[in-house]
């Protein structure tokens, strides 16, 4: 696998591989396989990772990481580039910095390179499943929430901060009042879901946008099975002698011609299978 290319991160001197391999492997188990598909994926040449409280999936990249190091695939941490995400039921502004540190603890790591808050939404602390009952989802607020991501930046605890599944009118809300503007919207998208508005606004605001389950996520509570039973990237993928899973992550990856558009964004893959990885690869 080559070099990885990286794109800035709004005006600061970070940058973020624009590629990447997310572990929301359903259901979150925080299993032994996560920990050897994160391997295998260093091995072969990966460097961005995707993780969150709410997948378990903090501690297997830790180790993950740590085998890594002592087999010699990466020489240092610093090769990587480590993200998490702020769950809903810690989105108070008491519970940032004590989450943020227990990720840390978990991985095994000084700092994260971008630390995200997953929902623009908080729950009743101690909701810790993705599956609640509505009458926990209390509304957040978002300029002390903010306040305290900001103090990670500051603290050192992560380099980066940014958002997960906001919308125009949400990013606007943070806009009001942050200090440091988000330098990453993580949404879903893929060739059959474009977000072009979104990616429009982000564009403006010099949010960089990283796209997650270009490939649909299907097999999850959240996927569809829509993007790769789509007949369209069928017959594209049939033409090129490729598989449905390369087209659509091609088309959704930054350097693809189809949609310059998504030059600043990321292509998130969530995949716990090893040979996957290598089928996904971009051509």
């Amino acid at each position: 696998m080559g070099s990885i290319p990286e794109a800035p991160l709004g005006s600061t001197d970070a940058t973020i591989p624009l590629l990447g391999f997310g572990t929301a492997a359903w259901p979150f188990d925080g299993s032994d396989t996560a920990k050897t598909s994160i391997l295998q994926a260093i091995k072969l040449g990966y460097r961005h990772f995707d993780s969150a409280a709410i997948y378990e999936s903090e501690r297997p990249l830790g180790d993950a990481i740590a085998e890594a190091l002592g087999l010699g695939f990466i020489k240092s941490r610093q090769e990587l580039f480590i993200t998490s995400k702020l769950w809903c039921s810690d989105a108070h502004p008491d519970r940032v910095i004590p989450a943020l540190r227990n990720t840390l603890q978990k991985l095994g790591l000084e700092y994260l390179d971008l630390y995200l808050i997953h929902f623009p939404v908080s729950l009743k602390p101690g909701v810790d499943k993705i599956h609640f009952d509505p009458k926990y989802v209390l509304p957040m607020d978002f300029k002390s929430v903010w306040e305290a991501m900001e103090e990670c930046h500051r603290l050192g605890l992560s380099k980066n901060i940014g958002v997960s599944n906001f919308s125009c009118k949400k990013l606007n809300q943070l806009f009001a009042t942050a200090k440091i503007p988000p330098a990453v919207n993580q949404v879903e998208m893929s060739p059959l879901w474009q977000q072009k508005g979104l990616r429009a606004f982000c564009k403006e605001k010099r949010i960089h946008v990283t796209a997650y389950s270009p490939l649909g996520a299907r097999g999850t509570v959240w996927g569809t099975n829509k993007v790769l039973d789509c007949e369209v990237l069928k017959e594209i993928a049939e033409a090129r002698g490729k598989t449905v899973a390369q087209v659509n992550t091609r088309m959704t990856y930054p350097t693809c011609k189809l949609f310059s558009v998504l030059t600043l964004a990321t292509c998130i893959l969530h995949s716990p299978n090893f040979e996957l990885i290598i089928t996904l690869l971009p051509f």
